[in-house]
């Protein structure tokens, strides 16, 4: 029983649910009669028991008895501890899965949990940066972060690092800024959420922002929001359009054209389909104008794409596959990147093992074999959100042990770049007219 949730709510399971067995199996409880320490040691112990029961492999990596005095060490300190530190106690608790996907999540709804930073931050090669403010503080973009809570950004990642579950290292540089966004979390750490930055004039200055339980989405940001790429102008104060990875990354897959180049750009953000398109049409239609048009070369950007579904997968190989036009080395590019996780990764590695594709970027954000899937849950008492991953994913050979998908053509994403509205992965593609190396 992957989905608990059922037994609290399916009309088969009414007959059952007054049976204290399958109470205690689903998790029915009573919360109005619980103080608040009995509430949270009940979350703990279901969570523990789910993660025992669900995880692939628990323990492949840490012993399950250092497990089990984690969690009792917790036990005991819960009425000294604030809800955030329970919250972080139980980040703690998955970081010893060797999952990705593994996860704890603020209850929806509490907002003291839930605050955030109203900016918006990407670690680039530079450092940390603000590339997205909420109204009223659109001076910061562009601001590099040196410091929160007087720590440095190295610091602060190494105070982060016991909370981050992650498939390899490399996910944390997409993990970071957004955790560092919660100050709930940072305070339960013993992080005085204040950012020391460096302004775009030159100036540093400490900055205390307001946080907010504002639902952001890092697709599409609030209505009032400003996004530094919509603000890049050149002289005479003429603006510079937002580069094709940054201009509708609330989609899950579309493409455009270059006939200057006589190439077509293709972005994949998520494996998943519209509603006014199934994902296999749109590869027929893709493929259908790439035959029609004659086209060289394409690229599919998935430097954006966090996973969804990956059965959905299956036309697009078999239109990659069975593309003679695309079957020559130099033809067929794939822009990969931190975010490239769970079913894209599935993606690019079957992509890397059935077809000659050239990937261009930076790492990917998993390993071409990782554990993966689950169905989040809620615990009982608090409502925080809960998951760990109950499948293994083996998309490559046996024996591929690698942490990530290198790219062939290494071009990471730098500030210098971005605040110009330029994009350095697609640049560099755009610059091999003939041969790619290698070829």
């Amino acid at each position: 029983m992957r989905d608990l949730a059922r037994v609290r709510s399916a009309e088969h399971w009414q007959g059952l649910r007054g049976d204290q067995r399958v109470r205690d199996m689903a998790g029915i409880i009573d919360a109005d009669r619980m103080s608040r320490d009995e509430g949270w040691r009940y979350d703990l112990a279901f969570l523990a028991r789910e993660i025992k029961r669900l995880a692939y492999a628990p323990f492949a990596i840490q012993p399950e008895a250092e497990f089990d005095r984690a969690v009792a060490g917790l036990d005991g300190a819960i009425p000294g501890f604030s809800d955030a530190q329970v919250l972080v106690g139980m980040m703690k608790l998955v970081r010893y899965l060797d999952d990705g996907h593994a996860r704890i999540l603020p209850p929806e709804g509490n907002e003291e949990l839930s605050r955030k930073l109203p900016v918006d931050m990407f670690l680039f090669a530079e450092g940390l940066y603000v590339i997205g403010a909420a109204p009223g503080c659109e001076h910061l973009l562009g601001a590099r972060v040196d410091k929160i809570g007087g720590l440095a950004i190295g610091e602060v990642i190494a105070a982060l690092d016991p909370i981050m579950t992650r498939d390899n290292e490399h996910w944390l540089t997409l993990r970071l800024p957004v955790l560092v966004r919660y100050t709930a979390i940072l305070e339960a750490l013993g992080i005085d959420p204040v950012l020391t930055v460096r302004l775009a004039d030159g100036t540093t200055d400490g900055i205390r922002l307001e946080a907010t339980p504002i639902d952001y989405h890092w697709e599409r940001y609030p209505p009032g929001w400003v996004a530094l790429a919509d603000t890049v102008t050149v002289d005479g104060g003429v603006a510079v359009p937002r580069p094709l990875h940054l201009r509708n990354r609330e989609l899950p897959f579309w493409f455009e054209y270059l006939p200057a180049d006589d190439l077509v750009y293709f972005q994949f953000n998520a494996v998943r389909d519209h509603p006014a398109e199934t994902f296999a049409a749109f590869c027929d239609r893709l493929f259908g104008f790439i035959e029609d048009r004659n086209a060289a070369r394409i690229v599919i950007d998935m430097r954006w794409n966090g996973g969804g579904n990956t059965f959905l997968t299956q036309h697009l190989l078999h239109h990659l596959i069975a593309s003679k036009r695309l079957s020559r080395r130099g033809a067929l590019f794939v822009i990969i990147g931190r975010r490239t996780f769970s079913a894209a990764q599935n993606t690019v590695t079957a992509i890397e093992r059935e077809t000659s594709a050239i990937f261009v970027g930076e790492p990917t954000g998993s390993r071409p074999n990782f554990i993966g899937e689950g169905i989040d849950y809620e615990l009982p008492y608090s409502k925080v959100r809960a998951n760990a991953g109950d499948l293994f994913w083996q998309t490559c050979w046996p024996d591929d042990y690698r942490t990530w998908i290198a790219p062939d053509i290494y071009a990471p994403p730098t500030f210098e770049a971005y605040r110009r509205n330029q994009d350095p992965a697609l640049d560099t593609i755009l610059a091999i007219r003939e041969h790619a190396p290698g070829c």
